[in-house]
């Protein structure tokens, strides 16, 4: 199979994959079956399109495909005719382009809210989420939340049978309760982002995040948080291929290499945000990433505008993380002795007791209030507890040069 092959049938996958599954799943009420079909139609696609050339609509190719297996095996399954019908009316060309286009964006709206039910546990809407709608491997899922495939192919279809049994409806919500429901289809798109945000986090499931973040705001463009998340999203994965050094290490944003940091990503993610609410709790969030993506160099970000968005943050969704955070602001805008001081406020009643950021982002005050040694012992202390290898070795190189400053200074 040849490279060009591969990525044709990759890039028809990316466009069409959701649509197809969602309308099947509409059409059917079978998700496996959809799921099966979809995968059939691409895998078909990589053998004929070899052999008579990528069609001029592979999307329309693969709904062809994979809408003629569905009518094949529900034949077979002697199902309803009413089902059939529905299903060869997907390709009657008799139907208005507005119309099929419309039925098109309901499907795949209908299919992520209903992957992000709140009936289902968060892991399962997240899982379901990247199996259903991005079309990723169940082995890749497994790995990633570290179990067997035959563990979570087990959840998966917990999770169909569940939305099956429940009578969860295939639409999506309207009225009050769009926006009841549309925070936590954001909380799945956020944690989706994070996990492969994160050190050792599948890097594709932050591209997925985005992709569908994208997908949502075009599909649903009246709801400006969503805008307030993507853009979050671009000016975080904005740093990706920055955040290593040569050796694999993680390096913290101030000692980065701006010049390889994704200037189209952070352009996109400028626009994107103009269009958010001004005190959603992401756009807020993305606000203070703009800070930092936008600023030439580390000494010339805008603090004292972080630490009001975080002022600002702390009000409209209070949390011991984001007062966390907003100590290490105010740190940095009004010295280190004010950020040690609202750090110890946010302490106070131990949530952030033994949580590895929390105790190097006071090493970090530490050391920049002169006191290096003792700075040095509290890097330590992180890296004891840090949830991951990149993140252990950086906390101890820091614990390093610290212990360094305060041998030269001779503490």
């Amino acid at each position: 199979m040849n490279d060009g092959l591969a990525d044709a049938v990759a890039s028809a996958s990316a466009d069409s994959y959701t649509r197809i599954v969602a309308t099947l799943i509409r059409v059917t009420g079978d998700w496996t079956l959809a799921e099966d079909c979809a995968q059939e139609a691409l895998a078909l696609a990589l053998q004929r399109w070899g052999e008579e050339g990528v069609p001029g609509n592979p999307g329309g190719w693969l709904m062809t495909v994979a809408r003629n297996r569905a009518i094949d095996v529900l034949r077979r399954a002697s199902v309803e005719r009413r089902k059939l019908a529905e299903l060869a009316a997907l390709a009657d060309p008799a139907m208005p382009e507005r119309q099929a286009q419309e039925e098109l964006v309901d499907d795949r709206l209908r299919l992520i809210f209903a992957c992000c039910h709140p009936a289902l546990a968060l892991e399962s809407r997240v899982a379901l989420t990247l199996r259903t709608i991005c079309g990723v491997p169940t082995a890749d899922i497994a790995r990633a939340f570290l179990v067997s495939e035959s563990a979570m192919t087990r959840r998966l279809t917990r999770a169909k049978s569940k939305i099956a049994d429940a009578r969860i409806p295939y639409r999506v919500p309207t009225g009050p309760a769009l926006g009841e429901r549309l925070p936590g289809v954001l909380s799945v798109l956020y944690l989706l982002f994070t996990h492969g945000y994160n050190a050792d986090g599948p890097p594709a499931f932050a591209d997925e995040a985005i992709r569908l973040a994208r997908l949502l705001r075009r599909l649903m463009p009246d709801q400006g948080e969503i805008s307030g998340l993507l853009a979050l999203f671009l000016f975080q994965h904005s740093r990706r291929k920055a955040r290593r050094d040569r050796h694999g290490n993680l390096l913290p944003m101030d000692r980065q290499d701006r010049r390889r940091w994704d200037h189209a990503a952070i352009d996109e993610g400028l626009r994107v945000l103009a269009e958010a609410p001004q005190d959603d709790p992401y756009a807020l969030q993305a606000r203070i990433a703009a800070c930092h993506a936008t600023a030439a160099s580390a000494d010339a970000v805008d603090w004292t505008a972080i630490a009001a968005c975080y002022d600002r943050l702390a009000e409209v969704q209070p949390s011991p993380v984001i007062e966390l955070n907003r100590a290490v602001a105010h740190g940095y805008a009004y010295g280190p002795a004010a950020g040690l001081t609202l750090l110890a406020r946010a302490r106070v009643g131990g949530a952030l007791d033994g949580y590895p950021l929390a105790i190097a982002a006071e090493a970090d005050l530490t050391e920049r209030n002169g006191d290096p040694g003792r700075a040095a012992a509290l890097f330590r202390q992180a890296a004891a507890v840090a949830h991951s290898e990149p993140e252990r070795r950086a906390l101890l190189d820091r614990a390093k040069e610290a212990a360094a400053g305060s041998e030269s200074r001779g503490n």
